[in-house]
């Protein structure tokens, strides 16, 4: 938990530069692939992510550890050797788990929420699952713990991956030259996210592009069919944590509905949107039957919703952060109650920019939590040890905030049109 949080401390700020770095740059170009609600929603759920690993909430059946006790044959004493099969093995690894995640109804719950933005920009690689609760792939590592790889090595190579995977989530950047036959670039990684006809499930990899050129999964972009993204059952929502749960929710209702036994079973483990027939017949469900015709979702809403979003996702990234930068000085109990009112903040403000009738409600039970927080612990944690008065400063915040999702549920959300309607 702690090792993690350290090196977040150092990871997220980098992130932030980046994406600050291609608005501008979009800015400049005048090209349009930040949009301001999908983004605040794709950082809102890059904090919910955070926190889920930070909670540690994964099992592993299996773990790398007990691979390399068991299946170590050779030791390899070259740390240039043992990072060279590591890298390889990891990235093995991340292509097979990769690509079975879109291909089973069961797997693809934890992956759902990285292709359901309709846009595709930096922030889009921080739309990562909290759902991922319990995790298998390491026997994929085998390969690795075959050659003694120190579980140290798979560390940094698992940081360089996260750097791998991050960078290529971004429309600025044409085709590579020579690149585009040796790593994953932006361009193949815009075909992965596109649910074109010609596009959809391929190009699976992690940083090296070989492995979907080699298993028959690649697909180069075509100058004639830009890339349409999103999922073809839309989500419709930029609630992060109702997005982690759609698919493995609409499993459950599935199995229930049908009436055959089998199917009831079979409906985990079957091909990702496998649905029972007379369940399919009799509750169908909405898909983009057009990839060139796609409606995105985006709420009417004021330029007021939209500025108090982003002052939303941006105390809470402070709160966050606050929460990282104490972990080891906090109980345990602390930081999982600390946790649990940051996920119900993302919850609230991300309910309010859908406009949900409820919003105001989850945000009084927000306040209503912080209270008990603040006379549990005798003020916001260690906060006050570092900013004196902070607590009350915090307390105003958190009335206030609930004051003003009330106002606009009646001042905004009831009213037939909106006070303003503008994009930022």
């Amino acid at each position: 938990m702690e090792t993690f949080a350290g090196a977040l401390k150092f990871v997220l700020p980098i992130f932030i530069l980046l994406i600050i770095i291609e608005m501008i740059v979009a800015k400049v170009r005048n090209k349009q692939v930040i949009t301001s609600m999908d983004t605040v929603s794709s950082l809102s759920s890059g904090i919910t992510n955070v926190l889920s690993k930070v909670l540690g909430l994964t099992i592993y059946i299996i773990t790398y550890d007990f691979l390399l006790k068991h299946f170590t044959v050779f030791k390899i004493e070259s740390t240039a050797v043992q990072y060279i099969i590591g890298f390889i093995s990891i990235d093995f690894y991340a292509y097979w788990s990769h690509r079975w995640r879109h291909e089973y109804n069961l797997l693809w719950n934890d992956h759902l929420v990285h292709h359901s933005s309709e846009e595709y920009n930096l922030p889009v690689a921080l739309r990562q699952t909290i759902s991922d609760f319990v995790q298998f792939y390491t026997f994929l590592l085998i390969p690795a713990a075959i050659f003694g790889v120190p579980t140290n090595v798979l560390i940094v190579l698992g940081v360089i991956m996260l750097f791998g995977g991050f960078w290529y989530h971004t429309q600025l950047i044409d085709k590579m030259g020579f690149l585009e036959k040796i790593i994953v670039t932006p361009s193949h990684h815009r075909i992965h996210h596109a649910i074109n006809p010609e596009y959809i499930d391929k190009n699976y990899g992690g940083i090296l592009i070989i492995w979907d050129k080699l298993f028959g999964t690649f697909q180069e972009e075509l100058p004639h069919a830009k890339p349409i993204y999103g999922l073809t059952i839309p989500v419709n929502t930029w609630n992060p944590i109702k997005i982690n749960f759609l698919h493995v929710s609409l499993l459950i209702k599935d199995a229930w509905r049908t009436s055959n036994i089998w199917d009831k079973f079979r409906i985990w483990f079957m091909p990702t949107g496998w649905r029972p027939a007379d369940v399919a017949q009799k509750y169908p469900l909405y898909y983009t039957k057009d990839a060139y015709k796609q409606e995105k979702y985006m709420p009417d809403v004021s330029l007021y919703l939209k500025v108090w979003a982003w002052i939303q996702l941006i105390v809470t990234f402070l709160l966050m952060m606050f929460l990282i930068l104490q972990i080891a000085l906090i109980t345990k109990t602390a930081v999982f109650v600390y946790a649990s009112f940051i996920f119900l903040t993302v919850y609230s403000y991300t309910s309010l920019m859908d406009k949900s009738r409820y919003a105001w409600f989850t945000e009084m039970l927000r306040l209503f939590y912080a209270l008990a927080i603040i006379n549990v612990y005798n003020g916001w944690f260690n906060l006050d040890n570092a900013l004196p008065q902070s607590t009350s400063v915090l307390l105003v915040y958190f009335v206030f905030s609930a004051l003003v999702s009330v106002a606009f549920e009646y001042f905004e959300f009831r009213s037939k049109t909106n006070l303003v309607d503008a994009r930022i």
